[in-house]
C-alpha cells in the first residue's frame, strides 16, 4: 500500500476533538447553574456523571460488532449526527430525570467512535507508525478542553433570562457537532473503505466465533483491559469533578472554568511526546506507560496534603490529572499493535471499552459530595489506580518478553516489525507463529 496522506489523520482529530469536547460539557455546564436548575445536588451529579457511561457500556460490544460487519466512515458518521442532536436536546431538560435519560442515549452513540477509530488506524498505519498517529488523534482531548475552557468562559458571562450559560454550553457544542457529522458523512475519510474491500485479510465482515473466545482467555487482553478499567475510574472522576475540585480551592465558577485551559495544554504536549518515544524507543510502550504515571500520581498526593491557603498549587496538581490520555493512548496502541486477528481484535477493544466504561462509572461515584474540597475517598482511589496502572504495564511487557523468546526458541526469529501472514490471513496473534509482540 502505498504512503498515506495526511488528510484521514486531520479528519480523526477533528472527529476526536469533538466528540471530546462533549464529554468535557457537563463539566463546564456544572460550573455554573446547571445543578441547582435540574436538581442535581449531593451525589445526584455523580449518577448523572456516571449514567452515560452505562449506555456507553451498554453499546460497547455491539458498536465493535457493528464497526466489524458496515462501512465504518458511513456508520461513524451517524453516530456523530445522532449525538450532536442528543446534545443539542440537554438544552431542554428540566429536571433530574430527563438529564439521566439524555446522558444514557448519549453515552450510547458515542461508545463508537473510539473503536472506529483504532480499527482505522489499524488498517491504514503500519505497527511502527501507530504510536505517533494515535498520539497525536488523542492529543486533541487537549485541543478540546482548551477549546471547551473558552467556549465556557465566554458563554458564561451571556446574561440571558430566556437561556442559562449551561444551555448554551451544550447548544453550542451540540451545533459544532452537528455540522461535523455531514462534512464526514459526505467527505468521509480518505478511501477507507475502498482498502478494506481490496485488502485482503485487513477487514473482514465475517465474524469469527473462534478468535472471539481466544481474546477473552488470552491474558494480554485481559491485563489491557485492566488498565482500561484503571484508566476509566482516573477519567471518570478527573473529566466530570476538575471544576468542581478547582471551585474548592476558591475560585468563583466562571474561573474555575477558564483555569482548565493549561490542562489542554499539557494532554496537547506530552501525549504526542510520549507517542514519538514509543515509536523511537523499540519495545517501549509497557515502560513509558507505567513512567507517565508518576507526575499525576505526584500531583494526587499533592492535593492531599498541601494546605488549602495555596490554591494554585493546588490547581497545578490538579492539572497534571489530565495527562491520563497518555496511558489510554499507549494500552489502545498495546492492544492494535500486539492482538492479530480482525475478530479478536474487535472483540478486544470492546472489552476494553467495557471496562474503561465501568472504570468511569465507579470514578463518578467516589466523589463524595460530603467530602468537598478535598474528596479524601476519591483521591485514595485515583492514587491506587495509577500505582495498579504501573505494575500492570510492567507485568505485561515481562510477559510479551517471555512469550517472544519462547517463540524464537521454538520457531526460529520471527518477523518483529510486521507479522506479515497475519496481514493477509486474517490470523491470531496465537496462530501465526511468525508474530512477535512489541511492548
Amino acid at each position: 500500500m502505498g504512503r498515506i496522506g495526511p488528510r484521514p489523520l486531520v479528519e480523526i482529530c477533528i472527529t476526536y476533538t469533538i466528540q471530546f469536547l462533549d464529554k468535557l460539557s457537563l463539566n463546564y455546564a456544572s460550573a455554573y447553574t446547571l445543578i441547582p436548575d435540574l436538581g442535581l445536588e449531593g451525589q445526584r451529579y455523580s449518577w448523572t456523571a456516571a449514567i452515560f457511561n452505562f449506555g456507553y457500556l451498554f453499546w460497547a460490544l455491539p458498536a465493535n460488532y457493528l464497526i466489524q460487519r458496515l462501512p465504518v466512515s458511513k456508520y461513524t458518521g451517524t453516530m456523530i449526527l445522532i449525538w450532536s442532536i442528543l446534545l443539542c436536546c440537554h438544552v431542554a431538560a428540566k429536571n433530574y430525570t430527563g438529564i439521566l435519560v439524555l446522558r444514557f442515549f448519549l453515552g450510547m452513540f458515542e461508545a463508537s467512535i473510539s473503536p472506529a477509530i483504532m480499527n482505522i488506524v489499524s488498517m491504514f498505519y503500519a505497527r511502527n507508525e501507530q504510536p505517533l498517529r494515535m498520539c497525536i488523534f488523542l492529543a486533541f482531548n487537549g485541543m478540546a478542553t482548551m477549546v471547551g475552557a473558552l467556549l465556557g468562559y465566554g458563554l458564561g458571562h451571556v446574561n440571558d433570562a430566556k437561556i442559562a450559560s449551561w444551555q448554551l454550553i451544550f447548544l453550542v457544542i451540540g451545533l459544532i457537532n452537528f455540522v461535523w457529522s455531514w462534512v464526514f458523512l459526505w467527505q468521509r475519510i480518505v478511501a477507507i473503505d475502498r482498502i478494506a474491500g481490496n485488502m485482503i485479510g485487513v477487514k473482514t465482515k465475517q465474524f469469527q466465533p473462534r478468535q472471539a473466545t481466544e481474546a477473552v482467555l488470552d491474558i494480554k487482553v485481559f491485563c489491557l483491559a485492566l488498565i482500561g478499567l484503571g484508566c476509566g475510574v482516573i477519567n471518570g472522576g478527573v473529566s466530570n469533578f476538575a471544576s468542581a475540585l478547582i471551585k474548592g480551592f476558591g475560585f468563583s465558577g466562571i474561573y474555575a472554568t477558564l483555569l482548565q485551559l493549561p490542562t489542554g495544554a499539557f494532554e496537547f504536549v506530552l501525549v504526542p511526546i510520549c507517542g514519538l518515544a514509543a515509536g523511537y524507543f523499540k519495545n517501549s510502550r509497557c515502560i513509558i506507560l507505567a513512567l507517565i504515571c508518576l507526575p499525576p500520581l505526584g500531583g494526587l498526593i499533592g492535593i492531599r496534603l498541601t494546605p488549602l491557603t495555596h490554591r494554585w498549587s493546588l490547581v497545578g496538581c490538579t492539572w497534571l490529572q489530565f495527562l491520563i490520555g497518555a496511558p489510554v493512548i499507549l494500552s489502545w496502541n498495546l492492544l492494535t499493535t500486539n492482538i492479530a486477528g480482525h475478530t479478536k481484535r474487535s472483540t478486544a477493544n470492546g472489552l476494553w471499552f467495557c471496562f474503561y466504561a465501568g472504570g468511569n462509572i465507579a470514578g463518578a461515584n467516589i466523589f463524595f459530595a460530603k467530602e468537598k474540597p478535598r474528596y479524601f475517598s476519591a483521591l485514595t482511589g485515583l492514587i491506587v489506580c495509577y500505582c495498579g496502572l504501573a505494575v500492570i504495564s510492567l507485568f505485561l511487557m515481562g510477559y510479551m518478553k517471555w512469550e517472544n523468546v519462547r517463540r524464537d526458541k521454538k520457531f526460529g526469529a520471527g518477523e518483529d516489525g510486521e507479522a506479515i501472514t497475519e496481514g493477509f490471513m486474517d490470523m491470531t496473534d496465537k496462530g501465526d507463529k511468525h508474530f512477535r509482540y512489541a511492548m
